[in-house]
């Protein structure tokens, strides 16, 4: 799903270096939280249905 992600507010996550590489930035939509390879914006960004994203992170932050 890349459709109409250049328009999105594409932000970093805090914890992220100064130096841009190993990241990813997302943009939350109403339907969906969109996710992008930070270091080439120019590849297709995939998105995550809002239902399935807050659980992700949860899992995410427990590792």
């Amino acid at each position: 799903m890349n459709s109409g992600t250049t328009e999105l507010a594409w932000f970093k996550s805090s914890y992220s270096g100064s130096e841009g590489d190993s990241c990813v930035e997302i943009a939350a939509a109403e339907q969906a939280v969109h996710v992008r390879d930070s270091k080439d914006v120019s590849r297709p960004a995939f998105a995550v249905g809002r239902e399935s994203w807050e659980p992700f992170v949860r899992f995410a932050s427990e590792r």
